[in-house]
């Protein structure tokens, strides 16, 4: 079984007073359909991903959608571990719409609050090449330095990049949302973790 370790959301359940730590089950199947099996990541353990994942034989990581940077300073503090981890055990990440925002984050990179970005579709254009949906407020201010264009929306909003330096990719994009898995996506994230 290939594992890919995946941070995930944040939702905090008013009725019950409790914060839960969630994925969207379809995020599975996609990922089980590329090839893959997914090992969440809690956001609250009290141990460190290097504990964590110490016998874990991960190929890579998932910085996954939902919540804003900032909402939930856990889940942030957690998905940096996570780059952290990346860099120094040589695992590619790749960063799905606010995982994207993360890894920009990361290189100092700022948001800009965008429209027309949620619950539509729209055609990107670059390396990536193809029709995607769009669930964004948010989008990043510009390509980190180190890092090269994948896809622009036709307004100019940056939808992907990849750093070929740390083997990492970015999609503002959700993949595991598609009726129809595009093969586009599938072979990439099987390119990216092989």
């Amino acid at each position: 079984m290939k594992l890919i370790a995946i941070s995930q959301r944040v939702d905090f359940i008013n009725s019950r007073g409790e914060y839960r730590d969630s994925l969207d089950q379809s995020m599975h199947i996609f990922i089980n359909h590329c090839g893959y099996t997914l090992f969440p990541i809690p956001n609250k353990l009290g141990i460190s991903i290097e504990e964590l994942l110490k016998d874990i034989p991960i190929s890579g990581i998932i910085l996954s959608g939902g919540n804003n940077i900032g909402d939930y300073i856990e889940r942030d503090k957690r998905e940096l571990e996570l780059i952290d981890y990346s860099l120094s055990h040589f695992k590619p990440i790749l960063g799905i719409c606010r995982g994207m925002q993360m890894l920009a984050n990361w290189y100092g990179i700022g948001l800009l609050k965008v429209k027309n970005h949620v619950n539509v579709k729209h055609q990107v254009h670059g390396e990536i090449d193809t029709m995607v949906n769009s669930y964004h407020d948010y989008a990043i201010s510009r390509i980190p330095e180190e890092c090269d264009l994948l896809a622009s929306s036709p307004d100019g909003v940056i939808e992907g990049f990849i750093s070929e330096k740390n083997n990492w990719e970015a999609w503002m994009w959700h993949p595991e949302r598609d009726e129809e898995y595009n093969p586009i996506f599938i072979k990439r994230i099987q390119n990216l973790f092989q």
